[in-house]
């Protein structure tokens, strides 16, 4: 099962704050494990959201854009990961182990990603044979 593993904004990563060395050797060494274990599909930090824009889709199918940044810094990611887990407990003990060497607060979700089977008899043959091939080309894209 691949999940998305979110780690969630503070103030000092919305404030720009960059981490310290010490963090990034530790989150280097850490990616380098999921890689060696073959968990890690993807990561990357993200700029704060002041840098951002946000799309608002309103029920008259008119659209919106706000700009960054914006509030409620509880909801808002700094970075994430996509990884390939065998489960979600597998998840949980492998995100536990996400250094934290500053010992700061804060939130990491994990969602699992939909698999082509969760979507039932609605992703017709069609459907799917589509989406499969969407997916190489946006593989082949990179």
């Amino acid at each position: 099962m691949r999940v998305l593993v979110a780690i969630k904004a503070n103030k000092d990563s919305e404030n720009g704050v960059m981490p310290s060395e010490r963090a990034l050797s530790e989150m280097m060494q850490f990616n380098e494990e999921l890689v060696k274990a073959g968990i890690m599909l993807a990561g990357e930090g993200l700029h704060p959201s002041s840098k951002a824009k946000r799309i608002k889709f309103g029920s008259n199918g008119k659209t919106s854009v706000v700009d960054g940044p914006f509030a409620e810094t509880k909801e808002l990611i700094a970075g994430f990961w996509i990884w390939q887990v065998k489960s979600m407990d597998e998840a949980v003990a492998w995100a536990r182990r996400i250094p934290n060497p500053d010992n700061q607060e804060g939130d990491v979700d994990i969602r699992p990603v939909f698999e082509a089977d969760d979507f039932g008899a609605e992703l017709t043959p069609e459907l799917r044979a589509k989406e499969e091939e969407l997916r190489a080309r946006a593989t082949a894209n990179h």
